[in-house]
């Protein structure tokens, strides 16, 4: 090996010590996660504390399935997550394809108020937000739950990087063979961004998937609870029931791990492209 190449691999080596460490800080807990939902309450609680279990057991899963209604919360978490997804995919969509191909008054200062939105904790307009949906009726029903969540100002400027980046030959070829603005967008320039619109998906369906604060605010009623509200049951004022919380926890990691396993280079792929251009 030359000097060169030694100077090279001598470099990497603290790169990769950082990146390891960084690895394990996310791996570690999500691998403690797992096994402790296979722990008994016993072993889960004992010091110190045990890495593998002893005795795998699934009385967790069954205690988790016992002491809440996890059928219907799973079935409020899909519903939730799934056609607020699809709106996000349109909106978002439609919206980034005007700001990045369109020209219109105030087009710049209606970007800049979209992305300032960014800057705006939930918190502040939480209660503001609340109060618009308890007055239009929307309390305790899927239209107040899905609606305020469906456009992300995040979304709309990773989907308008993603239009500016491709060629206006595209757009004036689909008007040569007569097709209207709508069908431009649709049928030629859409699937052109095809892992960003990945990407949109998986970040929509993983934020609503892991809401907890908005659907808890709006969604009070015990047959409108999604899992993740359904999760925070276990966490009571003096106790934790630790071996259902890790077991339902694990239920609610897998549909969003098995998602990102399956979609991670369109979803790379979306992330990089949104910084391409502005």
């Amino acid at each position: 090996m030359n000097s060169k190449g030694l100077k090279k691999t001598m470099l990497g080596i603290p790169v990769f010590i950082v990146l390891t460490v960084l690895a394990l800080t996310v791996v570690v807990p999500l691998l403690w996660l797992i096994l402790s939902a296979f722990k008994t309450e016993k072993e889960i609680l004992t010091y110190p504390p045990t890495f593998i279990p002893h005795n795998l057991t699934l009385a967790n899963f069954t205690a988790t399935v016992k002491r809440i209604k996890i059928i219907t919360y799973i079935k409020n978490s899909v519903i939730y997550a799934g056609v607020t997804t699809t709106l996000a995919v349109v909106v978002n969509s439609m919206a980034g394809y005007a700001y990045a191909r369109k020209k219109f008054f105030g087009k710049g200062a209606f970007f800049l108020i979209t992305l300032a939105t960014m800057m705006v904790p939930f918190q502040v307009i939480m209660v503001p937000l609340f109060l618009v949906v308890y007055k239009l009726g929307m309390y305790n029903n899927y239209l107040g739950l899905i609606i305020p969540r469906v456009a992300v100002a995040g979304s709309i400027f990773m989907m308008r990087a993603a239009f500016a980046n491709l060629p206006v030959e595209l757009e004036d070829a689909a008007r040569i063979d007569g097709l209207s603005e709508f069908g431009i967008f649709w049928r030629i320039m859409l699937p052109q961004v095809k892992s960003s619109v990945i990407c949109l998906i998986i970040l929509s369906i993983n934020g609503s998937w892991n809401d907890l604060l908005w659907p808890m605010i709006v969604a009070s009623d015990t047959k409108m609870r999604t899992l993740a509200n359904g999760l925070a049951l276990f966490v009571g004022q003096n106790t934790i029931q630790y071996g259902a919380s890790f077991a339902g926890a694990l239920i609610s990691l897998l549909p969003m791990l098995i998602l990102y396993i399956l979609g991670q280079r369109y979803f790379v792929e979306g992330m990089a492209s949104s910084g391409l251009k502005s």
